[in-house]
């Protein structure tokens, strides 16, 4: 696989170029991107201070609503895995549960990166070509108006213990249409090549990544295609830190028809089944 290119958010053609970059590598990373740093940087801290007191259990999930803390017991395990991943995370919803002391901040940056992932999949449909674009049952933009669905997900991947082999998130696609992905603390993350090839992903605080989610993939023909991907344990002293991450999975309404198959709601639930969480 090719080094994934930086795009310059306020480049002319940004827009053309993250496109081309989603087709080629269902990955796209952005420089300059208007996603507030020190607003991450900051909630990776209170967050790690969260996972590490009892606290967190007075948020245990919903089962019917899906948000709240999810422990390592009952993190998900990988499409075709019965390994549970070696994590624990929370769903922060618009609508859903929160700590008091920790809502504003993931409220901002959830109207954020929801707002910037808005402007993506605009770019994503402009430069949808037109034979593909046909057999979207409404326009991509469409498909998130009035969502409910789109998560941002607070993750905490521990401290590996020494001599331990786990990996923690096994190889997986996003199920949604497009995740935002500032970078990590701490690396970790792996791309799938065309030649089935693991190929690491350092992170670097000034990027953001976007890729693909499977939902875009069925509502395309596989035209934009969902990436392979992992958080695989490091070899080296970083295995011994915790390491944070904050997707966003950006989701249609219930009722979009992703394609023939499929309704939003019914790929959703198939694949909430899969991950063993439903």
């Amino acid at each position: 696989m090719a080094e994934l290119p930086i795009i310059d958010y306020d480049a002319e053609d940004a827009d053309q170029q993250f496109t081309q970059s989603l087709v080629k590598y269902g990955f796209a990373a952005f420089r300059n991107h208007p996603l507030d740093l020190s607003r991450i940087d900051r909630i990776y801290r209170d967050w790690a201070v969260f996972f590490a007191s009892d606290k967190k259990f007075d948020y245990t999930y919903s089962k019917q609503t899906q948000d709240g803390f999810f422990s390592m017991d009952d993190a998900e395990s990988a499409k075709g895995s019965d390994v549970k991943d070696y994590k624990e995370y929370y769903h922060y919803y618009s609508w859903g549960r929160c700590p008091d002391e920790l809502k504003q901040d993931i409220a901002d940056y959830y109207k954020e990166a929801h707002d910037f992932a808005a402007v993506l999949l605009r770019w994503v449909e402009k430069y949808t070509p037109a034979e593909i674009a046909q057999h979207y049952s409404e326009p991509l933009s469409k498909m998130i108006e009035n969502s409910e669905l789109t998560l941002l997900r607070v993750l905490h991947y521990p401290p590996v213990p020494q001599g331990q082999k786990v990996c923690r998130a096994s190889a997986h696609e996003d199920i949604n249409l497009l995740t935002i992905l500032p970078a990590a603390a701490g690396a970790g993350l792996e791309i799938q090549d065309m030649n089935d090839q693991w190929v690491s992903v350092p992170p670097n605080p000034e990027t953001v990544l976007i890729n693909i989610g499977d939902m875009l993939q069925e509502a395309s023909g596989g035209y934009y295609p969902s990436t392979t991907h992992q958080v695989a344990t490091p070899a080296d002293h970083q295995a011994n830190f915790s390491r944070m991450s904050l997707p966003l999975f950006l989701h249609p309404r219930p009722d979009v028809k992703l394609s023939d198959r499929y309704t939003s709601k019914q790929y959703l639930q198939e694949r909430l089944k899969e991950l063993g969480v439903i």
